[in-house]
């Protein structure tokens, strides 16, 4: 090779280690242009009337359990949540603490150590994706869904459009590949998760600060803040921009971009994508993209026959074209068309952190019967650490509900609500983020699940007195027509004695439970 192509090269290599590369505009554009030739090459076409022919797969509604895995740059700090990316850029005290500050004093200035200086630091050097599986097989878990992109850009997958991603820097690993590979391989689905709708306006923005370094950019993203002449310097004071078609059509790119790598059964959306307000995708400036999307992935899918899940949150899509999914938070009753849950083991971060503030399991157990008794499922988060190691304490949580699911899952897996999700004195707060209101469940508190003629009734609390007392399958009930002839306890030998009353269904009490957190019954006609 001469001189000069070495030069070259060394030139190429350069500009594109320095992030400007990444607005490859003609090669986003030709993958937008091949997206809408299978978009609209049907069955599905890029109309919400289209989409809403969309039918759930038939293995999600049987799943009922999957895993959640929050892991990427910003368990390196490990410092409030996985939004320190946001908060150390911003000088003010959130909910949580000042992020700022913390990073000024441990790190140093913004402008000489960013962002960007975690990524060597995310090692993954002793991540297993096999262990993983196997974890979350052991769990109970029929799906995982690891995040492929979070609002930090920084994609946890081989993204062909740019340079900053696990697979080129960091751990220079393609995580996403590897945990497909294991999860399939342990018989499981596989889910992606994009969140890159937010990196458009993620990043604070100073002239002080290494977000508005050009050679940045692919990591942070353009400095919107200058193209649209306004500063959005305080958290939550201002609002967003609205997304531009560049950035539209690079999130497009790069959404069928993992469908197209990784195959995946699931594809699951944060906010970002659409306004809060009621019907809103009616009017919402993303609707355009989000219907390509869903077009081109539901006729890959019939292509190859296998399925295609898109979970969405607020109004994103119309209830019937996609999976709607409730971010830390449920349903009050049962809802038809089929929906899901997405929560994490620990309150207040969905990454890892030094201070993780677990929830109990038997919490964990009891809202995914109250769930799956209402015609949802639950993803549920963990947060591994930079070296790819997940938690103790969350391992041992989820074997923990492997276990229970593993006496109980006839209750769960595969089964359908009932005519009432069931009864009892504690209700459930509903709407985003409305989790931290609920209280403890009670001995009291039933709920029930089917399968064929069998009817499941789970109560999520042990009784004291020696008994339960099941109203809803009363003497006569409208609910529970003709003759109950057996009545089993999951994990018990013992024969129960039980009896109808006007009361309810009284059921004695073996001397001894199967298991921990909430037990069930197996009522037969």
């Amino acid at each position: 090779m001469s001189n000069s192509l070495r030069l070259f090269f060394a030139c190429v290599v350069c500009f594109t280690g320095s992030g400007l590369a990444d607005a490859a505009e003609p090669d986003v554009a030709e993958a937008v242009a091949a997206i809408d030739r299978v978009a609209e090459a049907g069955p599905f076409q890029p109309t919400w009337e289209s989409l809403e022919r969309y039918e759930v797969p038939e293995w999600y509604k049987d799943a009922k359990f999957g895993i959640f895995i929050h892991w990427g740059v910003y368990c390196v700090p490990a410092y409030l949540s996985e939004w320190y990316p946001r908060l150390m850029y911003i000088d003010q005290d959130t909910w949580r603490g000042n992020a700022y500050r913390h990073h000024l004093e441990t790190y140093g200035k913004h402008a000489e150590f960013g962002y960007k200086d975690f990524i060597p630091k995310l090692t993954a050097k002793k991540f297993d994706a096999a262990q993983w599986a196997e974890l979350f097989k052991d769990a109970g878990a029929r799906y995982v869904v690891p995040v492929a992109e979070h609002h930090d850009g920084f994609p946890m997958y081989d993204c062909s459009y740019t340079e900053w991603s696990a697979a080129k820097m960091g751990p220079k690993r393609d995580i996403v590949g590897e945990l497909a590979k294991a999860v399939r391989a342990e018989g499981m689905r596989l889910g992606v998760s994009s969140h890159r709708a937010f990196n458009w306006a993620y990043y604070g923005r100073r002239k002080d600060l290494d977000t508005v370094d050009p050679k940045n950019f692919g990591l942070y993203g353009r400095d919107i803040d200058y193209l649209y002449g306004e500063k959005f310097k305080n958290y939550g004071k201002h609002p967003w921009p609205p997304h531009d078609q560049e950035f539209k059509d690079d999130w497009l790119a790069r959404t069928c971009e993992l469908v197209d790598k990784y195959q995946p059964d699931l594809v699951w959306f944060d906010f970002g994508i659409a306004p809060k307000t009621v019907e809103a995708y009616d009017k919402n400036p993303y609707a355009g993209h989000l219907k390509r999307f869903a077009a081109y992935y539901y006729n890959k899918a019939a292509k190859n026959d296998s399925s295609a899940i898109i979970n969405y949150k607020f109004h994103a899509f119309p209830e019937k074209a996609a999976v709607l999914d409730l971010e830390r938070s449920k349903m009050d009753k049962i809802r038809e068309p089929f929906w899901q849950t997405d929560t994490a083991v620990s309150t207040n971060s969905w990454g890892y952190v030094s201070n993780q503030k677990y929830k109990p399991v038997n919490r964990l157990v009891d809202d995914l019967v109250d769930i799956v008794s209402k015609n949802g499922c639950l993803l549920l988060n963990i947060g591994p650490r930079a070296d790819g190691t997940i938690p103790e304490h969350e391992q041992e949580m989820l074997l923990e509900i492997g276990r229970w699911l593993e006496m109980n899952g006839e209750a769960i897996y595969g089964t359908r609500h009932w005519k009432t999700y069931g009864e009892g004195p504690t209700g459930t707060a509903t709407g985003h983020l409305s989790e931290k209101k609920n209280k403890a469940f009670t001995a009291e508190d039933v709920r029930f699940t089917t399968k064929g003629e069998t009817l499941y009734a789970i109560a999520l609390d042990w009784p004291e007195g020696g008994e339960v007392r099941i109203r809803s399958l009363k003497a006569g009930s409208d609910l529970y027509l003709g003759e109950i002839s057996r009545v089993e306890l999951l994990g018990s030998d013992a024969k129960l004695e039980w009896m109808r009353t006007n009361e309810g269904l009284i059921i004695a009490l073996p001397a001894e439970k199967p298991c921990d957190h909430a037990f069930v019954f197996r009522i037969s006609k």
